[in-house]
């Protein structure tokens, strides 16, 4: 029989299974990457145990909990348990704080034979030691900030190294207005533990450097810790130079053609230009103010056009009209009042590829 674990550190480092359960409405609030949800009460018998224990007390909130869960409630939830655990028998089980909730669950589990073992502290204690740790990664590690304006491709060259963080990927919005993406972004906090997990995860492997690309407070509603802002802002810089067409090949791809993928996946093959559309118009929109009334109504002409166009013969050629123009005349001014007021040292300047045998020649035992 395996012990109750406080060891927080290898159950994120390895990946550990994890069951939550805690009821929905706790999990959607935020939870940790890959944890499976299978409450032990469920939203509404959550609610009515919060009054009995208000109104009656403990005994008799345990009491109306054990009468709402039993006969084919209890089996059901043993079911989903049994078959969890049999697909994850290394895992762990938690509730908030490692009480009652997890121990019903472990007892229950352990009396149908199954070695069900515990996170002590639950839910609380992880969360906790995830935001002490994501604040000593980033007051240790030695990051190095990606720059370069809008196409250069930065994201691509990010996936492409092992001792790099993707913030763009683990906010799930490829950063501008125009990077939202199907299926909407993680909470705030889901947000936070995936962040804080993967820069342990960096730190374990004593890295000579960690790669960020370089982001502004917010990727889509997902905020970045106050300190690293501040370190984004202050360490060294390694900067992509590409010229304006090969930057607009670039967002082509990346926000045109490569996301109709996305929303195949999400809303079919017949929909998938339909709401993609939408939604590049309204990314348009959410910067009109900044464009100016004018050019605001120029550029979604030319992008309502392209997008007609494309529904009749699947070319995307007259995107690059509204994505030059938007490029030149609004992302690139912004970019380079922004990377005015980096105060990092430049460690490397030149083109995508230049960049990436550069990153690959530091890789090597001996660079």
């Amino acid at each position: 029989m395996r012990n109750d674990t406080d060891d927080f550190l290898s159950l994120f480092l390895n990946d550990t299974p994890l069951l939550d359960v805690r009821a929905p409405v706790e999990f959607a609030k935020g939870a940790f990457p890959g944890a499976a949800n299978l409450a032990l009460i469920n939203d509404d018998e959550r609610h009515q145990i919060g009054i009995c224990y208000k109104q009656h007390g403990q005994q008799a909130a345990i009491d109306l909990g054990n009468e709402l869960v039993s006969g084919t409630e209890r089996e059901q939830r043993m079911q989903a348990w049994q078959q969890w655990w049999q697909a994850n028998p290394n895992g762990y089980l938690y509730c908030f704080r490692g009480g009652l909730r997890s121990q019903t669950t472990q007892a229950w589990l352990r009396e149908a034979g199954i070695d069900a073992p515990l996170v002590t502290g639950g839910y609380k204690a992880m969360r906790r030691f995830l935001l002490d740790e994501m604040e000593a990664s980033i007051a240790t590690l030695p990051f190095e900030i990606l720059c370069g304006r809008t196409g250069c491709a930065k994201t691509r060259v990010i996936e492409s190294q092992t001792n790099a963080v993707d913030l763009e990927g683990l906010a799930h919005h490829r950063g501008s207005s125009f990077g939202r993406r199907p299926g909407g972004q993680p909470t705030q906090i889901d947000f936070d533990n995936a962040l804080a997990i993967a820069m342990l995860k960096q730190r374990a492997q004593s890295p000579a450097w960690v790669l960020l690309e370089d982001e502004s407070k917010l990727i889509g509603r997902c905020h970045l810790p106050f300190s690293l802002q501040d370190k984004i802002s202050t360490c060294p810089r390694i900067i992509i130079n590409e010229t304006l067409e090969s930057r607009v090949q670039v967002t082509l791809e990346d926000y045109v053609v490569g996301p109709l993928e996305e929303y195949r996946q999400h809303f079919g093959e017949k929909q998938a230009l339909h709401y993609l559309g939408e939604e590049l118009l309204a990314a348009m929109d959410r910067i009109r103010r900044r464009l100016g009334g004018l050019r605001h109504q120029q550029l979604r002409q030319q992008l309502s056009e392209a997008l007609a166009v494309q529904a009749i013969s699947g070319d995307t050629g007259l995107h690059e009209d509204w994505i030059r123009t938007l490029l030149s005349d609004y992302y690139d001014p912004m970019y380079d009042y922004m990377l005015s007021r980096r105060e990092g040292d430049i460690v490397f300047e030149g083109s995508r590829n230049e960049v990436m045998a550069f990153l690959e020649e530091r890789q090597t035992p001996d660079a």
